[in-house]
């Protein structure tokens, strides 16, 4: 079950945390591994740990907000039946507290990236007969969280293009779903602790643990196990959703 032998599958922002976790799980399952990075030595280090365990993966430097990169990459890659659309970039700030210029990133990056890909990912899931495409949400998406209005604004950006794709594409054989994950363990969390909690990061760790009602962060690889399922055949018969992968941060976090 979940096999993706004989699939080429695209992951941005496979060099570290979430898509890192997605790229070796679906190279584990047979896929051979696209992966869209912008920082070179961690799309490298990625596809070393791939191919020590026999895995197939190949590793091209694109900036995913700059469409030219993004269609050559995809049109050098030629056909293919998945793409997650990972990368992404945070940010934290209220409405009147973000400067433009960081709004405006934050929209190249999350939003404009995932068009880019989509853009470029469709002709040549039109070359295999149809494919998959993971968009990746987020909880700020669907509740509101402090701090994030940017950030929650990309995302919700990322919802609702997700619907817009499934719809136009369900009668050519092109799934599109996306995942909302609450916090989830990454390098990303150890360098915020660093940078606003100096000396308080075991603290702020345990704080940020118990925002969700489970009682610690998700873990990568649980996200991309989700992915891998809705990649995989035995998902055929999914499109148009969103799956919160959130240790039950929307539905149980109300007092």
């Amino acid at each position: 079950m979940f096999s993706l032998r004989n699939k080429t599958a695209v992951i941005t922002g496979g060099g570290s945390g979430i898509g890192k976790a997605i790229a070796k799980v679906f190279a584990k399952q047979g896929a051979t591994v696209q992966i869209l990075e912008l920082h070179e030595e961690n799309a490298k280090q990625v596809a070393r740990e791939i191919k020590k365990e026999n895995g197939s993966v190949h590793t091209h430097i694109c900036n995913v907000a700059d469409q030219k990169e993004v269609i050559n990459v995809f049109e050098k890659i030629g056909p293919i039946q998945i793409l997650v659309n990972n990368a992404g970039i945070a940010h934290i700030g209220k409405a009147d507290t973000t400067k433009e210029e960081d709004f405006d990133k934050l929209m190249q990056v999350n939003v404009k990236g995932v068009y880019n890909c989509i853009h470029a990912a469709i002709p040549q899931m039109r070359k295999s007969g149809g494919g998959v495409i993971i968009n990746m949400a987020s909880v700020a998406a669907w509740t509101g969280i402090a701090d994030r209005f940017a950030y929650s604004t990309a995302k919700g950006a990322v919802a609702a293009m997700t619907l817009s794709v499934a719809k136009d594409y369900i009668h050519e054989n092109i799934r599109c779903n996306s995942i909302s994950p609450a916090r989830v363990y990454t390098p990303f969390v150890d360098g915020y602790l660093k940078n606003n909690y100096a000396g308080k990061e075991k603290e702020m760790f345990e704080n940020l643990s118990k925002t969700q009602p489970i009682g610690r962060m998700g873990r990568p690889e649980e996200v991309a196990h989700l992915a891998l399922y809705l990649c995989s055949d035995e998902a055929s018969f999914i499109t148009g959703c969103d799956y919160p992968i959130d240790g039950g941060f929307i539905k149980l976090n109300t007092p």
